[in-house]
């Protein structure tokens, strides 16, 4: 199968956890207001959230008074319309600036974080470039372990410490191996920290200034890996981890295994920061850039 196809399998719960719904109850029916408010919940249901949402029914409302919105074709082309408006351009990942164009990924444990890293690793030594990748997560000696591996199977260098020491110290040494090495890009792992933690919160804080303080201005992006089947409280953790670093991108793994894939809207109209990966399975190439258009494509396919 191609990637679309891929694709198109992993959102197969999103799709009848949501245009399956819209295509029951719309079909052969008048698009009145009973059927609008009931269209309204299913988006809702479907964890796009509210906000995008209300911003999708404010648009398809109109419309049904212009006698635009007759049927359920129509109303399912609009729908397809205005979430591909609503989730705008692509935003890959783009290396720039001084060596090392560093990373810091983040999120809660069992997002995929891990496999994530080493995934994107791969994928840039595919590109040519040169990779180092840290064990941050100082907390769980299997959180070094695991990144030891994809490091070997990326074919990357790697910096650690022992289990235990300060995730501060690693990312600092990290960034100065990186340009001791003139690496291209450098991928900091951290622990798997309950957003709810303050002082987890705070030990990432203090991560992020020790990066700074080795190479001022990075990290470059800061990489908040979601796990899509926790649905709205994949949100929560987007609103906290940026409150505490300041996110610059989301990768949002376990698309495949999950009818929540309505996140995507409600992280976008939330919080405005660009998801930048989708992960649909396990290969190695299952971590794709996320493209918007098709995307929406593909779930309504």
């Amino acid at each position: 199968m191609g990637f679309f196809d891929r694709l198109k399998d992993s959102l197969t719960k999103t799709r009848k956890s949501f245009v399956g719904k819209v295509e029951s109850i719309l079909t052969g029916r008048k698009i009145d207001e009973a059927a609008l408010e009931e269209l309204e919940e299913i988006l809702i249901m479907s964890d796009v959230g509210t906000k995008a949402a209300s911003e999708i029914m404010t648009v398809i409302r109109e419309k049904a008074r212009k006698g635009e919105a007759k049927d359920v074709d129509s109303v399912r082309d609009l729908l397809k319309r205005e979430m591909t408006e609503m989730l705008g351009d692509p935003h890959p990942i783009a290396i720039f600036g001084n060596k090392p164009f560093v990373i810091l990924a983040v999120g809660v444990n069992g997002v995929g974080k891990t496999t994530t890293i080493g995934k994107l690793a791969s994928r840039f030594r595919s590109q040519g470039l040169s990779v180092l990748l840290a064990a941050g997560d100082t907390f769980r000696a299997a959180g070094i372990e695991q990144l030891e591996i994809w490091a070997q199977r990326a074919d990357t260098q790697l910096v650690k410490h022992q289990k235990g020491s300060d995730p501060a110290a690693v990312a600092f040494d990290a960034v100065v191996a990186a340009q001791s090495r003139n690496i291209d890009v450098l991928i900091i792992d951290t622990a798997g920290r309950l957003h709810t933690k303050s002082n987890l919160m705070e030990e990432l804080k203090k991560v992020r200034r020790s990066i700074d303080k080795a190479m001022p201005g990075a990290p470059q992006e800061i990489l908040l890996v979601v796990d899509a089947t926790t649905g709205q409280n994949a949100l929560r953790q987007a609103e906290s981890f940026n409150e505490a670093v300041g996110i610059t991108g989301i990768a949002l793994t376990k698309l495949d295994g999950t009818a929540k894939g309505g996140i995507i809207f409600a992280v976008k109209k939330g919080l405005g920061i660009p998801v930048r990966l989708i992960g649909i399975g396990e290969r190695i190439d299952d971590l794709r850039d996320f493209e918007p258009k098709e995307f929406v494509e593909a779930l309504f396919s």
